[in-house]
């Protein structure tokens, strides 16, 4: 992640900045040496920045994984201090037993080589000073006929040994990459799935200099034009068949699934798997691919794969509870398949335009085929119908199933084939459900005939077979462990349909309609072997983060009750294997069903982690931890007592030896695990925090708490300053310096606190509740009376002057997070009016016609302290605001004697307000 995605952060930074530049000088974009020319003071700094690290090499020790890269870095800059040049071969072979002690890599080398692979920084960075160890003695004898990329890019095939060689080794450079690319879409067909699994293995996951390439090479590759010479009645990508699933198979893993996230390519990964998944999801499975392997390939399994990926990339693994659980409508998703094609659309509708996206073309490879057309759902109709019978499986109880027609025909086949021992049963729950009467199947292979129909269909199906089969087994028409068993069965014959499962059992749950079921070990699998020892590890767990809820049951003779469709989902993910193959369907599972514990009655989270602890032992830290993070979603004190932990933490008013020095370190800890000693590692309050705010069922009150907070912590701050001062008093005779020392760092503090409050809100709610915030909260806690404070003999009420300061600080960080900077951003747009109103507020109240409760110094700070960040900060932000609002707050502004602030800001105002900014100058002068 640093090697990667923080490079990429600065590489836009820098291009942001020197865009800037190049438009200021007339820059031609078609004229590459003027650019060439151009060096902002981003990249002097990052160039000085990088030049300064070495001096901290006790920062710069290299993780035992990337050591031997590490070594190859600084090799690559002793060779080039020696004037010696030697092919990529010996870098692939280069390892720590071959390089010398006083010449060894670290990050700072693995750092500068990222820099130079984005036009950041050129080799000259090699001849720094103290770069590397020029004496050092790199043996030039190199193995002969090593197989890995500069072999490759010698010209040699691609034989199983090199193939294996490069799925194992990450690309070193573009050009690498560029060639496995341009196998992938020119080769022959054996070439080309060799091509897409070398593009997915180590390139992909490790290869940090090349990785945004690679995964825009993988979307393009999913992405083939129609050939000119195409002519077939089907999608031409049905040809492509097994590519495709080599491609979607290797890039299914969760890990791989964050790289895209991380890049921020999620929409366009989505916009690339929408048409596989119309095509391939409308296309009988009468036909097979042969793959290298031996194995056959069916259209449902490349539908599967897609789907699988599009539907952990829209955040389907928390339907509908997430939404119940934030008390808002279980109907819709923010990130939809129609939101992820609006945000694709979007970004690539204005890339190309600006000498930005000319500059970050650079670094792009220029063999890259991307499709930068629009993409709308009315273009799959299907996964738009598909869509839709998803949104009304959740806001309502199934109906509409007709009998004879094709659905009600699939659906006969799919109980029949998940319940084939006990077919009757199946059959009358069917008759229960629909009304209906079932036909009868004639063996395994009738059924599966019937069921040789597109993907679509069977998920269509699907929601009716699942609620026939819960109906069944809440009659006692089959046994819970047949019911498991059918869902399996069903999930193995079409992978796709553990969408639909998580989805109706998560609706189902929502909606409270069926009766729990007793965890007996009979019936049902039992948590009883250790469920009291999980919930007092979930108790000790959360006292370790300075959160004490005493009603929290450590445990007690009730039975173990679960929800019938939350029982069948848990007995459905403990039947499959913990293999490679699993994976997929847990990665779905996993999360869906920790989702739906957190929402059900305590302690149904704990249950679900003490059957999965007794499956896998290994894994009872992490569940622990899942379990109490649901604490958060029924007890609201808990959560204030978490946000109240954090603060303390943060500015190191926490008694504990662990948070005496505050600091991010102090919030975020080191994680958890039982790689410590004694057991499991108390988890700071701040991952606590980051792992459990999407639980919190009512996130409204969270602004009032975090203000509340906020003010207290720095009454806080302003005590502390006191001690310090009269300490520092009492041993010597200089106090006022140090007194005004003390105010410095306490004005630090107190940003530091502001900083806090300010991404607890923006992770808790995002732009809503930010936006309630600067409209509704902030205004209100202004007009309310507050009780005096003691300023403990500090002239001027400090904690009330510290107190307008950090909520200025916090105001604009939270606009800042909301709204961003710039104008350009779809963000933006709803800044001004948000911010008109507050500022109409604090206008009002400067003309005296809004009486405020809270101290004139309090007030004061606040005012100077927002309007100084907007002018100093946020010049755009000006803009947005009324002209007639802005002189208002000038005026109010001079009657302070803050006149050079008032100007400041009728100056940012545009046009309209140079004007009065005149007369203001002329006034102040005269």
């Amino acid at each position: 992640m640093l090697l990667s995605i923080t490079t990429l952060v600065v590489a836009n930074i820098v291009e942001e900045e020197e865009s800037e530049l190049i438009d200021e000088t007339d820059g031609s974009l078609s004229n590459p040496t003027k650019e060439k020319q151009t060096t902002g003071r981003c990249r002097k700094g990052l160039i000085s920045s990088l030049q300064m690290l070495g001096d901290y090499e006790a920062l710069l020790t290299p993780p035992q994984a990337v050591c031997s890269v590490a070594n190859q870095a600084a090799a690559k800059a002793i060779m080039f201090h020696s004037g010696r040049t030697v092919g990529n071969g010996y870098y692939e072979c280069m390892s720590i037993n071959d390089m010398p002690m006083n010449c060894s890599g670290n990050l700072r080398h693995l750092i500068i080589e990222a820099c130079i692979s984005r036009n950041l920084l050129d080799t000259s960075a090699y001849l720094w000073p103290g770069y590397v160890n020029v004496r050092a003695n790199i043996p030039l004898s190199v193995p002969s006929q090593v197989p890995g990329w500069s072999s490759l890019m010698k010209g040699s095939p691609l034989t199983p040994t090199l193939i294996n060689a490069l799925v194992a080794t990450p690309a070193s450079s573009l050009p690498e990459i560029e060639k496995i690319y341009e196998i992938a879409t020119k080769g022959s067909d054996d070439e080309k799935i060799s091509a897409a699994s070398i593009l997915c293995g180590a390139s992909l996951v490790r290869g940090w200099n090349i990785q945004e390439q690679v995964v825009l090479f993988i979307i393009s590759l999913l992405s083939p034009p129609v050939p000119a010479d195409y002519s077939g009645s089907e999608s031409h990508l049905i040809r492509y068949a097994p590519f495709f699933n080599v491609l979607l198979v290797g890039i299914s893993p969760v890990d791989c699934i964050q790289i895209f996230s991380l890049h921020g390519m999620v929409p366009l990964l989505a916009g690339a798997l929408m048409p596989l998944c119309e095509v391939f999801g409308s296309t009988a499975p009468n036909g097979s691919w042969t793959l290298p392997t031996g194995e056959e390939l069916t259209s449902h399994a490349v539908f599967s794969n897609a789907f699988t990926i599009l539907l952990m990339l829209w955040k389907f693994d928390h339907p509908p509870v997430e939404h119940v659980m934030r008390d808002a409508t279980p109907v819709g998703s923010e990130r939809s398949p129609d939101y992820l094609l609006l945000v694709r659309n979007s970004k690539l509708s204005a890339f190309g335009k600006s000498a930005k996206d000319h500059l970050k073309i650079r670094r792009m490879s220029k063999i890259l085929n991307f499709c930068m057309e629009p993409i709308f759902m009315d273009s799959f109709p299907k996964l738009k119908r598909w869509y839709r019978q998803h949104q009304k499986c959740i806001a309502s109880t199934l109906s509409g199933l007709v009998q004879g027609t094709t659905v009600h025909q699939i659906v006969d086949a799919l109980l029949n084939m998940m319940f084939r021992k006990i077919g009757r049963a199946a059959q009358s729950s069917t008759s229960t459900t629909s009304g209906s009467s079932s036909s009868s199947a004639s063996g395994a292979e009738d059924i599966l005939v019937r069921l040789k129909v597109p993907a679509w269909d069977i998920l269509e199906g699907a929601p009716y077979v699942l609620d026939a089969a819960l109906t069944a087994c809440a009659h006692g028409r089959i046994a819970p462990r047949e019911l498991a068993t059918g869902l399996k069965d069903l999930a193995d014959f079409l992978p796709a349909t553990l969408g639909t499962i998580i989805s109706y059992f998560s609706a189902e749950v929502t909606r409270g309609i069926w009766k729990p079921v007793f965890m007996n070990g009979t019936d049902w699998p039992s948590p009883l072997a250790n469920l009291s020892v999980v919930l007092q590890q979930i108790k000790k767990f959360i006292a370790a983060t300075g959160v004490d809820v005493p009603s929290l049951e450590t445990g007690g003779s009730s039975p173990a009750m679960l929800p019938l469709p939350l029982a069948a989902l848990v007995s459905l993910t403990i039947t499959y294997k913990l293999d490679k193959s699993s994976e997929r369907s847990l990665v779905l599972l996993g999360p869906a069903m920790s989702s739906l514990g957190g929402s059900c009655p305590w302690p149904c989270m704990p249950i679900i982690s003490a059957l999965w602890a007794q499956k896998v032992k290994r894994w009872n830290d992490f569940l622990v931890f899942s379990s109490a993070r649901t604490v958060f979603h029924h007890n609201s004190d808990a959560v204030v007592q978490l946000l109240t932990s954090c603060f303390t933490a943060t500015l190191g008013l926490s008694p504990s030896i662990m948070c005496s020095n505050g600091g991010v370190g102090a919030l975020l800890g080191h994680g958890f695990g039982s790689h410590f000693s004694g057991g499991m590692a108390p988890v700071s309050p701040g991952i606590m925090y980051l792992r459990s705010h999407r639980t919190i069922r009512d996130i409204m009150f969270m602004t009032e708490e975090i203000v509340s907070l906020l003010m207290f912590s720095v009454k806080e701050i302003a005590s502390r300053l006191s001690q310090e001062k009269m300490e520092k008093l009492k041993k010597t005779t200089f106090g006022l310096r140090y007194g005004q020392v003390s105010l410095g760092t306490a004005m630090t503090r107190v940003k530091l606190a502001a900083s806090l409050g300010a991404s607890l809100v923006w992770l808790s709610g995002g732009l809503s509740l930010v936006q309630s915030l600067i409209k509704e909260t902030l205004p209100s806690w202004f007009i309310s009376a507050h009780t005096p404070e003691l300023d403990r003999g500090e002239p001027g009420g400090v904690v009330s002057m510290l107190r307008g300061y950090a909520l200025a600080y916090f105001a604009v960080l939270c606009g800042t997070f909301a709204w961003g900077v710039d104008s350009v951003s779809p963000e933006s747009r709803r800044r001004p009016k948000v911010l008109d109103s507050h500022l109409e507020f604090v206008a009002s109240a400067l003309d005296g016609k809004i009486s405020l409760g809270c101290d004139y110094a309090t007030w004061r700070a606040y005012v100077t302290g927002f309007v100084s960040l907007m002018v100093g900060c946020t010049h755009k932000w000006v803009l947005d605001v009324n002209v007639d609002v802005l002189k208002r707050l000038s005026n109010g502004l001079r009657q302070w004697n803050e006149e050079e602030l008032a100007i400041a800001l009728l100056g940012l105002g545009g046009a309209t307000a140079t004007g009065t900014a005149a007369e203001l100058i002329v006034e102040i002068g005269a």
